[in-house]
């Protein structure tokens, strides 16, 4: 069984966003403040980590077990996602890490789309 092309894109750009989410993560600020103790940042992290296996899983779910409700999983996380990034934008501008945030929000969102228009209506199971 030969999976149609708008499935296997969705999969591979969601794969690259979050490999993207990763790598902020990886290189992400954790030096300790007045506001922000050792133990607040480890947890962050672990929620985040947590988070990036939950979507992995999601994506796995979606694109090889033919599952039609984690995509309305990924697309409720990616809407709830947005005005974060909004409020991002406002706190600290645009630089590069905000930058490569919108560039991972952009490779959701078309893969998002592919996942529900062409060859890929028929794929999934409802």
């Amino acid at each position: 069984m030969n999976v149609p092309k708008n499935v296997w894109s969705f999969e591979i750009l969601l794969y690259a966003s979050l490999l993207l989410d990763t790598l902020v993560l990886a290189f992400a600020d954790r030096t300790p403040t007045a506001t922000e103790t050792e133990q607040m940042i480890m947890t962050r992290m672990m929620y985040a980590v947590g988070m990036l296996a939950f979507v992995f899983y999601m994506i796995w779910l979606a694109a090889n077990r033919r599952k039609g409700w984690p995509r309305w999983v990924l697309s409720g996380l990616f809407a709830l996602s947005l005005p974060q990034l909004a409020y991002v934008i406002g706190v600290r501008g645009i630089g590069f890490g905000v930058m490569v945030d919108i560039v991972s929000a952009v490779l959701t969102a078309w893969g998002l789309y592919l996942s529900f228009t062409g060859d890929a209506k028929d794929w999934f199971d409802a």
